[in-house]
């Protein structure tokens, strides 16, 4: 539902004009909400070049992908990856020793925000546990010769620049399909907004 530029500009004056209380309330309840998720890139420590990270395979099986999960009410992101890293692959790392990925955050068009840490650990002395439900296999792999991942680990890795040529285009293939949402999006708001000043003549 749209409203002519007027009835905005009226509505506009009267929300600046409430406390800053009532504000952030009304706005809470028309923004865009959030899931939002800890990631967690794991490098073997051992490795020389090229490094290896480790991964999971998940039902139904769409390729391998990293350690992640929700974060819980109030968790830090930090203690979300380590908690998810433990979870899912039995590995065990301090959020202390997680460092946050630069950007720390990535934002996918479906409503879900990423927060990523990296961190390492010895592959040969780390021993990887899976329940067999949630997660079927953990493994390494050297980042030259990476399995086939899912779409948003190859987006994520490829804003790190890990995985070269095979997740560079897997997010491509991404960037392109949230390029169609977005300007399907665009030309909508267009289309609404020539309405309305066709509507204010």
């Amino acid at each position: 539902m749209s409203f002519p530029r007027v009835v905005r500009a009226y509505a506009y004056q009267a929300f600046y004009r409430l406390p800053s209380a009532a504000r952030r309330r009304i706005a809470g309840l028309v923004a865009p909400r959030y899931l939002v998720g800890a990631v967690a890139v794991i490098r073997d420590a051992e490795s020389s070049a090229p490094d290896r990270i480790l991964l999971l395979r998940q039902p139904p099986n769409r390729g391998w992908s990293l350690p992640a999960g929700l974060l819980k009410k109030n968790e830090r992101p930090e203690v979300g990856a380590a908690r998810e890293l433990f979870e899912e692959t039995g590995v065990r790392l301090a959020p202390a020793d997680l460092t946050p990925g630069n950007p720390n955050a990535i934002i996918h068009p479906v409503g879900v925000v990423d927060t990523v840490f990296f961190g390492s650990v010895p592959a040969s002395t780390t021993k990887l546990a899976v329940d067999g439900g949630e997660i079927l296999e953990a493994a390494w792999f050297p980042v030259d010769d990476l399995p086939r991942v899912t779409v948003n680990t190859g987006h994520l890795l490829a804003r790190y620049g890990i995985g070269g040529k095979k997740t560079a285009a897997l997010a491509a293939k991404k960037a392109k399909a949230e390029a169609a949402v977005t300007q399907e999006s665009d030309d909508a708001a267009a289309r609404q907004d020539g309405d309305h000043e066709a509507g204010d003549k």
